[in-house]
């Protein structure tokens, strides 16, 4: 019995698709599994030299649990690589008490929001020299202008609050921005449901909303993920609403799969002056790059950020990073990148290194370490 004409026509339409689908797969397959290979290659090639300072850290984790967690984890480890000893406990824990009977060099408080002044000044008493790392300035300095005159040494991740604490009468203030643990952070291959063109992570803090504002109808055009919350506050928020995974608080592994995932990721730094839980009434403008800004390109993959004063210190705009200044400039550099396959990698390449060589939480914690035992 002979087969129908169109019952023919759809099998060879099916097989068409099929076979389609494989070479595109195959090819989409080649180019990622190139491209990691390349990355792999870069980091092996890197010097893993550790320098190990004599000296007994207690350190003192915030306990706060999620999102901070993985930051006391990432401290916590590289402080375990970089010094003779290391003896660990939180906030809501009698440290006081813990550094009388163990005797360290130094107790190193990270964040230090949560932590009893009067614990600080016990073991100050005590001759334990006390030092604290701030990492949400500018945005809680009617807190931490409170906590600072406590401490032997203060540490910020924003060079505007430097002379503000020295203002408040701390000597021994120094600027040492956050860093990135690689590894968490470093290139990886995604599942392929996680591949976008464009990738943005964080909260719709109000300017942020504001700018997105401008831009929501060509994200809505283009493979889009946007996660985090509040951002139902967008003016045309149904228009995004499935690219949006509303409310998600990402993990880091989940965050780096989504940064590798991407061809792009946007990163766009709070305002200093946003009204949404800002507590910086002084009004300390914020001139330093946030800790997104080496996550993302520690994943190996092009970034595109508004401008920090400070930004150039850290990595070479255009040559490392991609800068942009207005949503029509972001909108023009996402469809040049998009198109513009090796120079998107390139630019993605060097930023990489970049980052493996400079700003690892190890780099950072040798700099303080460096700072205050010479």
């Amino acid at each position: 019995m002979a087969t129908p004409r169109s019952q023919v026509k759809r099998q060879s339409r099916y097989e068409g698709a099929f076979r389609q689908g494989r070479d595109d797969g195959f090819r989409k397959g080649w180019d990622h599994g190139y491209w990691y290979g390349r990355c792999e290659s870069l980091l092996r090639a890197m010097p893993q030299d550790v320098r190990v300072t004599p000296v007994h850290v207690l350190f003192v984790a915030t306990g706060k649990g999620f999102p901070y967690s993985p930051l006391d984890e990432s401290i916590a480890e590289t402080l375990r690589a970089l010094t003779a000893r290391l003896s660990i406990t939180t906030s809501n824990q009698p440290v006081a008490e813990v550094a009388a009977r163990l005797r360290p060099d130094v107790v190193i408080v990270l964040d230090g929001l949560e932590f009893d002044t009067e614990q600080v000044d016990e073991m100050r008493r005590l001759g334990i020299r006390t030092v604290v790392w701030f990492t949400d300035d500018p945005y809680y300095t009617d807190i931490t202008s409170r906590l600072a005159p406590h401490y032997d040494d203060i540490f910020t991740l924003e060079r505007t609050c430097v002379d503000y604490y020295r203002a408040l009468g701390c000597n021994n203030v120094h600027y040492l921005p956050l860093g990135v643990d690689p590894a968490s952070f470093r290139p990886l291959n995604p599942p392929r449901g996680m591949r976008r063109e464009i990738s943005f992570v964080g909260s719709a803090y109000w300017r942020r909303v504001d700018f997105f504002n401008q831009i929501t109808g060509y994200l809505a055009t283009k493979d889009t993920l946007i996660s985090g919350i509040w951002w139902e506050r967008l003016r045309d928020f149904a228009k995004l609403e499935p690219k949006i995974a509303l409310g998600r608080w990402m993990d880091p592994a989940e965050t780096a799969h989504t940064y590798n995932g991407a061809q792009i990721v946007i990163n766009m730094h709070r305002a200093h002056d946003d009204e949404t839980f800002n507590n910086n009434s002084a009004n300390i403008g914020a001139v330093s790059p946030n800790p997104r800004t080496f996550e993302i390109s520690a994943c190996g993959t092009l970034q595109l950020t508004d401008i920090r004063e400070d930004l150039p210190l850290y990595y070479t705009p255009d040559v490392e990073i991609i800068t942009y200044a207005s949503p029509e400039e972001m909108v023009e550099k996402i469809d040049y990148y998009l198109n513009h396959e090796q120079e998107r990698q390139q630019i993605a390449l060097r930023g990489l290194y970049r980052t493996m060589r400079d700003h690892t939480y190890a780099k950072r914690l040798e700099t303080m370490l460096s700072i205050l035992f010479g």
